[in-house]
């Protein structure tokens, strides 16, 4: 009944913004474009504005797990017309909240204490409400100021329900709308599905939190707040209270005298150590995660919240992709190719001098622009739109990656203009590969082997005495094999010897036989068989 009845919403909701008109340029049959056009709803309901605003609005009408979907699609630029991924960018983490008192019995029941016991005070008031969770004001009995996050009660299945139906609205739309197919909206689905889920467990974003807040310790570019373990459960994530002003709000950045360069040269700086320093980063890191300190604006300090989507990078994934980067910029095509064979990002068998041709087809009228005016987050862009064409797989960690530069990079252009993006992230990354390359890299990784070794030293006499033991067990194994088909080769040798035996015997008896050899044989002197008799045994030892 209740899965009806959200089919039902879901119709109306279709209707009342007008979805329908995404269709009426699709490849469907004829008759199936006159059904459209007499929809009854089209009478009452007329779509005035744009679709991707009328989109944008049914979403928020839909629901927080759809606004979190529209949120999701919104950074998928490779996928999206840009019209449609601007609006869908407003969608903001603003819906309406849940009740204090529905608030205060989850904290209860997952902390097993009284709100009184737990905090000195508690603001029943949310201060923000998301798709997923809300946050409230409260303060420790130790005067440290917290958020509390609570996730939305009955969450979880409203989600696995409305995950089911956009799956299955995915399917439809795929299959009616010549677009959809092109979105691949199936996927973003699975990606969308994976991410939310993962959300719904604060203790992973806790850990998250903490992680990073380590890698960034003492850091004077960006402050990642503490996490109290002892009051954090799966639906309950308390954290310390951050003042500064969000990223977005330039005017107020701009009236405290905030370094709007070096704020935006930081943000860079920022991603370039999460991605190739510690090779963990925070992947959602849109204006409304992200503030700005309110100390020092002449050495701005960036302040980072909500940790529920981080990404990460292995060893060959970082040093395939700063080469990448860097050989782009060198206009060396033929190595980017053969970078992303190597890497295995598309498969060995691909042809690089095909590759090679399609890559500065589509990179080289971007060298057309001042460096400046060159988008890191359309490079990456590009070249996967290229590589897919290659039968490139689909790398989810990429993905992360090149959704957190478009947002950084976009929010460092809307800080300070002038941003050259080449200019700031070129040093970090030629310092990273010469640190990866050079000889303190070799000295840092025998370092890290060398507790190893010396671990290992003790065993190494039996070590080796086990591997000459192995070995000549080997050898004994190949002597005792030898000994066998020596042995073997020995018998067949006397057998045939045998055999040869007998059958000259039998014919020299059978031309005894005869008269004529008998009284040739017995006219031949005895000395003349002797030679003979050599040729014989010769052929016998043969």
């Amino acid at each position: 009944m209740q899965t009806l009845l959200r089919l039902l919403r879901i119709y109306w909701v279709i209707a009342r913004y007008r979805l329908d008109t995404f269709l009426e340029h699709s490849a469907l049959p004829l008759y199936l474009r006159l059904l459209i056009k007499l929809l009854p709803w089209r009478l009452f309901f007329s779509a005035r504005t744009s679709s991707a605003e009328r989109l944008r609005l049914a979403l928020i009408a839909l629901g927080p797990v759809f606004i979190k979907f529209g949120q999701t699609l919104s950074t998928r630029r490779d996928l999206l017309p840009d019209d449609l991924a601007i609006e869908l960018a407003k969608l903001q983490d603003r819906v309406p909240p849940f009740s204090g008192q529905k608030a205060r019995q989850i904290i209860e029941r997952q902390l097993q204490q009284p709100v009184e016991e737990l905090f000195a005070e508690f603001d029943p008031t949310p201060l923000a409400s998301a798709s997923v969770a809300q946050v409230h004001p409260a303060r420790l009995k130790d005067g440290s100021a917290v958020v509390v996050k609570v996730i939305r009660p009955g969450i979880e299945r409203v989600i696995r329900q409305d995950v089911d139906l956009l799956y299955t609205l995915a399917h439809m739309v795929q299959r009616l709308w010549s677009e959809g197919r092109r979105l691949r909206l199936v996927e973003v689905v699975s990606e969308y599905e994976q991410t939310i889920i993962d959300e719904l467990d604060l203790r992973k974003e806790a850990a998250n939190g903490s992680l990073l807040r380590r890698n960034f310790e003492g850091s004077t570019i960006l402050h990642v707040p503490e996490i109290f373990w002892d009051y954090t459960r799966q639906n309950v994530l308390v954290m310390e209270r951050i003042s500064g002003i969000p990223v977005a709000d330039i005017e107020a950045l701009k009236a405290q005298g905030t370094d709007m360069e070096k704020l935006a040269e930081r943000g860079v700086e920022i991603f370039f150590t999460q991605v190739f320093r510690d090779s963990f980063f925070h992947a959602d890191m849109h204006p409304g995660n992200i503030f700005v300190s309110r100390e020092n604006p002449h050495d701005p300090q960036y302040i980072a919240v909500d940790f529920g989507i981080v990404g990460s990078l292995n060893a060959e994934d970082q040093s395939y992709l700063a080469r990448n980067i860097l050989a782009f910029f060198k206009r060396d095509y033929r190595q980017v190719a053969q970078l992303h064979i190597d890497s295995g990002w598309v498969p060995p068998n691909t042809n690089v001098q095909a590759f090679e041709t399609a890559i500065r087809s589509v990179c080289e009228p971007i060298f057309e622009k001042p460096l400046k005016d060159i988008s890191f987050g359309m490079v990456l862009l590009g070249l996967f739109q290229t590589a897919r064409r290659f039968n490139m797989e689909v790398q989810p960690q990429l993905i992360l990656l090149q959704k957190t530069l478009l947002n950084i990079e976009g929010l460092g252009r809307q800080l300070y203009p002038e941003l050259d993006l080449w200019k700031t992230g070129k040093p970090f990354l030629e310092n990273w590969m010469k640190e990866r390359m050079g000889a303190k890299a070799v000295l840092r990784s025998l370092k890290q082997q060398a507790p190893d070794w010396i671990e290992k030293l003790p065993q190494l006499p039996q070590l080796i005495y086990d591997n000459l033991q192995l070995n000549r067990g080997a050898q004994q194994s190949h002597l005792e094999n030898w000994q066998v088909l020596q042995q073997q080769w020995d018998e067949r040798r006397r057998a045939t010897r045998r055999a040869l035996l007998i059958a000259l015997a039998l014919a020299g008896g059978a031309a005894l036989m005869t008269p004529q050899v008998a009284d040739s044989v017995a006219s031949v002197p005895w000395y003349a068989w002797v030679p003979l008799a050599g040729a014989i045994l010769v052929a016998w030892r043969a």
